[in-house]
């Protein structure tokens, strides 16, 4: 340990010494003026940028009609004018000291921000094919400081003073070095594997022949074996042992299976929910007081859009133990019935009657299963009749066909005079009763 601690700080005094040499060398007279070339080319690029600025968002205002990718790429355009400014204005600077004169060393330090400044902003373009703003902003502000001390000539000083900051467990030693390593090599992966994963999804879904369950089945199995792949490999890549890591997490396996037993059976039940194709995504499905069309299958849950606008995620496991009433699983056609009841007075012949046609007229009700209507049973008001008819688009609700097709019959038979009864009750008041006592008096 003391030994390590005193090659860190002999590593440590090599940094300093070198940093101390290169801030000498700035203070010598040919480093000062182009020191002073670099403070004006830095101002001219900050007064370039108000001005330009200013006038490119307002250009981009008018361009209503252009597409969002143009526009977003202008926009990126905006936001690096400084940057832009500096890099062309640095290497002017350059090539006007070199034509000049014939030493370099008075055109070196110019040289020298000219490529880190364009080194930087080649980066800064590059780091946008990485969505996520958070780990795009930690990726691009890594590749700055590894481009600027590979041009100063501090990447190997450097590399030994990460390589020295470690720990060791037995034969294993996990240096700060190891570690950023894996970390780069394994974002690497992963942005390759999400692009091979974009790519694939993409085809998977537009292939007919495959169903919508297993078009989701197929795309997160691409993507559990692609991402785990691309971790491991990066871990391999950097020299980690994977022996001891597959010991412990299966030992911590073992630990944890208990406590995420309903986790695990979420997932198992996603994977048998996507293989037996019992729901896919846009099917409608009632489960217990919930009613609503699938939005999108996960690992976890089931995400279930109402016609009300509430998103409710049901866990999958729900949908294979519970009964799931699948209203579009093998055709989109569904049945309604609608109960209602007539004076015993109407002729139950022309109630049936009316009854079909209102049904008929509704715009939805299908005309080639044609609604049909029957007796269920002589109530004490009133004759009770059951109307049955056929959709085809359940996604566009239920409450409100059958609203319509109600609407639809109290207008028919208010025209033909068809009443609908209600409870009716006679009371008597008996002689010698205290109430009939009370009202003589």
């Amino acid at each position: 340990m003391e030994t390590e601690l005193q090659a860190f700080l002999e590593q440590l005094e090599g940094l300093y010494s070198t940093l101390l040499v290169q801030a000498r060398n700035l203070l010598l007279p040919s480093r000062l003026y182009q020191i002073g070339i670099l403070v004006g080319v830095f101002v001219v690029a900050t007064v370039l940028r108000h001005w330009a600025g200013n006038r490119m968002l307002d250009w981009m205002r008018t361009l209503e009609g252009w597409p969002k990718w143009r526009l977003r790429v202008l926009l990126i355009i905006q936001k690096r004018l400084r940057l832009i400014f500096f890099t062309l204005l640095a290497w002017a600077a350059t090539w006007t000291m070199q034509a000049i004169t014939t030493f370099p060393s008075r055109s070196y330090l110019l040289e020298l921000f000219a490529t880190i400044s364009l080194a930087l902003l080649l980066v800064s373009l590059a780091a946008r094919f990485v969505h996520n703003p958070a780990l795009r902003r930690i990726v691009t502000w890594a590749l700055w400081i590894y481009v600027t001390l590979y041009y100063i000539g501090l990447i190997d000083e450097t590399t030994k003073l990460l390589d020295g900051l470690a720990i060791s467990f037995g034969d294993f030693r996990l240096s700060l070095l190891a570690i950023l390593k894996a970390l780069v090599v394994t974002g690497l992966l992963f942005t390759v594997a999400r692009i091979i994963a974009g790519t694939a999804s993409g085809r998977i879904r537009r292939a007919e022949h495959m169903s919508p369950s297993m078009q989701v089945l197929a795309i997160k199995m691409l993507q559990i074996v692609l991402f785990g792949a691309a971790f491991f490999i990066g871990l391999k890549a950097v020299g980690f042992d994977l022996t001891g890591l597959a010991v412990l997490s299966g030992a911590i396996g073992v630990g944890i299976g208990f406590g995420l037993q309903k986790v695990i059976s979420n997932l198992v039940s996603g994977v048998i929910i996507l293989l037996d194709k019992s729901i896919k995504p846009g099917d409608v499905i009632s489960i217990g007081e919930t009613f609503g069309w699938i939005n999108a299958l996960t690992a976890r849950y089931v995400s279930i859009t109402t016609r009300d606008g509430k998103e409710y995620l049901i866990p999958n496991e729900d949908l294979i133990t519970g009964q799931v009433v699948n209203w579009s699983h093998s055709n989109e056609y569904v049945r309604l019935d609608i109960y209602f009841g007539t004076a015993y007075g109407d002729d139950p012949h022309v109630v049936r009657k009316l009854a079909i046609e209102a049904a008929s007229s509704v715009n939805r009700v299908l005309s080639f299963k044609a609604p049909v209507c029957h007796i269920v049973g002589f109530g004490d008001s009133s004759v009770d009749y059951i109307l049955r008819f056929w959709i085809r688009d359940p996604t566009e609700g239920l409450t409100n066909i059958r609203g319509n097709v109600y609407l639809a019959l109290w207008d028919a038979f208010k025209e033909n005079g068809i009443s609908i009864p209600f409870p009716q009750r006679e009371v008597k008041v008996l002689e010698g009763s205290e109430l009939a006592t009370r009202a003589l008096d």
